[in-house]
């Protein structure tokens, strides 16, 4: 398995952050609950940890767990990984408690809605076909500032039909550990 050091997507830039601490500790949150994809290799990580190593000044690091193997998926190719233009955000920026989903609209006087995250999850899924389900992932820049003070996460998404190198057992397998990691979203 390859180092953090030698896949770039794993290490995460925060040097252009103003609430660098606030970013840091909200994207902690999401640890092992969120997978991560990795266009350079193309893979999906699903069981890892965040360091924030001195020596790297200013930079997150996503490490692989290296007793897990199987936690990582192998052959996504880059288009199966679609930006979503859905945010999660702290409560707090729209005066609540929780995690919330930045909803863009299209037209109207609001650019967007928020809703309670696993509302806004369940919401979406619903209205999308089943074997198309919203299987959000982060990827390298996703996580971002709001108004030089907010951190949210950007969501990516993978489309199961694009996954033409796996087999049906190996998509239905990545769809259940997503599905499984999303409900520890609080």
């Amino acid at each position: 398995m390859e180092a953090a050091s030698d896949n770039k997507d794993l290490i995460w830039d925060l040097d252009n952050f103003h609430q660098r601490q606030r970013a840091i500790d909200f994207v902690m949150g999401f640890e092992n609950r969120l997978c991560v994809y990795s266009d350079s290799v193309e893979q999906l990580y699903t069981n890892y940890n965040i360091f924030f190593p001195k020596e790297e000044d200013r930079r997150l690091v996503i490490l692989p767990n290296p007793y897990a193997h199987h936690d990582i998926f192998h052959n996504l190719p880059a288009e199966a990984v679609t930006a979503t233009g859905l945010n999660i955000i702290p409560g707090d920026m729209v005066g609540k408690e929780g995690l919330y989903l930045l909803i863009p609209f299209k037209g109207g006087k609001t650019r967007y809605r928020a809703v309670p995250l696993q509302t806004g999850l369940r919401v979406i899924n619903q209205k999308r076909p089943t074997d198309q389900p919203l299987l959000p992932v982060l990827k390298k820049g996703d996580l971002r500032e709001l108004e030089a003070k907010t951190p949210c996460l950007h969501l990516h998404c993978i489309h199961l039909k694009r996954l033409t190198l796996m087999s049906t057992l190996e998509a239905r397998g990545i769809q259940s550990v997503i599905v499984e990691r999303l409900k520890d979203i609080n």
